[in-house]
């Protein structure tokens, strides 16, 4: 089979053309997007020198699955999460990207900021960031935030996650190397990050909780700000947290270590314990970091719900 894109010819078994066959029959476009590797001193893992190479996976979770759908080749042979990059390698990726959809998310969103680089929005509870679901903060974000006027402009891309039943600060990239750029902060650890929670139990004034989650080092410091006494469940405390690393789950794992669950909590809570109806009462608080672009720091946050407010009466 002949690719009509990059005249490579396919043997039938090959894995583009098994993949070109799939996206033909459901009328999805597929373009390549090839990259020349330059002289590099030492070799790199394909995982990490890849991250912002492509505008089809700009971020290290988008490259990383399209290594795992087989969609990356170097110098023509499907690359894996264990190729390595000498220098002066060809990268070719092809990955579908589906006919744009007539049916939009009509879904409002509160915007906390915005700049022609990115945005700042709060994220509800009770929606996924991203993901194979229509209803997701990411697609909602188009119908949201304006389209910026610079040259690399492209659809706005939340750069990190909260968890479905997480609410507060989410920051979206609106141009591509707004994108690379706060993924890069991330990965550096230069985006300081404040959450609040309402936990379960009388706690010790401040601590830091190191405990490894999934075998890797984790660590998350915590501030006790308030402590209300509660018939069932004891002592309810509003919580400062300062995430140091960003495990799945690290402050719901973390508290629930030491005995102190986050209140409405039912996947790491004390099964007697659990709140229902009420949500999950952990807050993404505020963002700090020099902007990637004016090069001034920049500090968002958005403000606790009003149930932690009926609680301890803040």
């Amino acid at each position: 089979m002949k690719n009509t894109c990059t005249n490579k010819v396919y043997f039938r078994n090959h894995p583009a053309y098994l993949f070109e066959k799939k996206i033909k029959a459901s009328n999805i476009i597929y373009p390549d997007e090839t990259h020349i590797v330059p002289n590099i001193t030492s070799p790199i893992r394909l995982q990490e020198y890849g991250v912002g190479i492509f505008m089809a996976a700009l971020t290290k979770s988008a490259l990383k699955k399209a290594l795992k759908k087989r969609l990356i080749t170097v110098n023509g042979i499907i690359a894996t999460t264990a190729t390595f990059i000498n220098g002066g390698e060809s990268i070719t990726l092809s990955i579908p990207e589906e006919v744009p959809s007539k049916e939009k998310l009509v879904f409002p969103l509160k915007v906390i900021f915005e700049d022609e680089h990115l945005a700042v929005i709060h994220k509800p509870g009770g929606i996924l960031v991203s993901g194979n679901s229509f209803k997701t903060i990411a697609n909602a974000l188009p119908q949201n935030i304006k389209r910026s006027n610079l040259s690399d402009a492209t659809k706005p891309q939340p750069v990190h996650r909260l968890d479905y039943p997480t609410t507060g600060i989410l920051l979206v990239g609106k141009t591509s190397s707004s994108i690379r750029a706060l993924n890069r902060l991330f990965e550096d650890k230069e985006i300081k990050k404040t959450y609040y929670a309402a936990t379960i139990g009388e706690m010790n004034d401040q601590g830091e909780i190191i405990s490894a989650i999934d075998g890797k080092k984790s660590q998350s410091k915590y501030k006790l700000c308030a402590s209300v006494p509660s018939n069932r469940f004891d002592r309810l405390n509003l919580v400062e947290l300062k995430p140091q690393t960003g495990r799945r789950h690290q402050l719901r794992k973390h508290l629930s270590s030491i005995g102190h669950p986050i209140l409405g909590d039912k996947e790491y809570g004390i099964e007697n314990l659990i709140l229902n109806g009420k949500g999950l009462y952990l807050h993404a608080y505020s963002l700090r970091f020099i902007h990637p672009f004016t090069n001034k720091e920049v500090f968002f946050k958005d403000e606790l719900p009003q149930r932690f407010k009926k609680i301890f009466h803040s």
